[in-house]
């Protein structure tokens, strides 16, 4: 089955039990839908503001200590129950960890984590970052859990070969590129 991370607890709303959603996934939120939060599993009853900035209320949590005592837990929703994703769309979740290889096969490392940036999502491998676009993602097989990418287009094709056989007495460049905060819940190669 697996959960999916929907977001975060934040702040109470009022004296309800409201309260407001961090690193929101609103496709997975839904008025009368359940989410496991601290422990427990949680009927959403009320879901409003914006998608970006929902606000949330839970059946059985009914004041603003109710709503602070939840506060920084994390919200998950069943798999099952997440939206089917478009095509090539896929969840963080499913990317995590695949191994992120050349066309000829040799391995950069796997995925950590998925970072937004301004323009698109990136795959973090180690210090380099792979935008989730189609001319850096060549293939995705989530069955295999592998990434095929373009090194030429990343221009780390040279890096690879320098780590591989460094020049006498001189060690390879460590290159590291600008991290944004946050991460979108899914990647859309581009």
């Amino acid at each position: 089955m697996g959960l999916l991370s929907a977001g975060r607890v934040g702040r109470p709303h009022g004296l309800d039990g409201s309260f407001h959603l961090t690193r929101p996934r609103a496709a997975l939120l839904a008025l009368g839908g359940s989410v496991h939060v601290g422990g427990a599993v949680r009927e959403i009853v009320r879901l409003a503001g914006t998608p970006e900035r929902p606000i949330l209320r839970f059946h059985g949590i009914d004041d603003r200590a109710g709503a602070e005592a939840l506060r920084g837990e994390e919200l998950f929703v069943d798999r099952d129950a997440a939206p089917p994703l478009p095509p090539d769309e896929y969840w963080a979740e499913d990317l995590e960890g695949c191994a992120v290889v050349t066309p000829d096969g040799r391995e950069l490392g796997h995925v950590e984590q998925l970072r937004a940036l301004p323009s698109c999502e990136a795959l973090e491998v180690g210090e380099l970052l792979v935008p989730m676009v189609s001319d850096a993602v060549l293939e995705i097989s989530l069955p295999q859990r592998r990434i095929v990418i373009d090194p030429a287009f990343l221009g780390v094709e040279a890096e690879v070969e320098a780590t591989a056989v460094p020049e006498a007495g001189r060690a390879p460049e460590a290159h590291a590129e600008p991290h944004a905060p946050g991460a979108e819940p899914h990647a859309r190669r581009r």
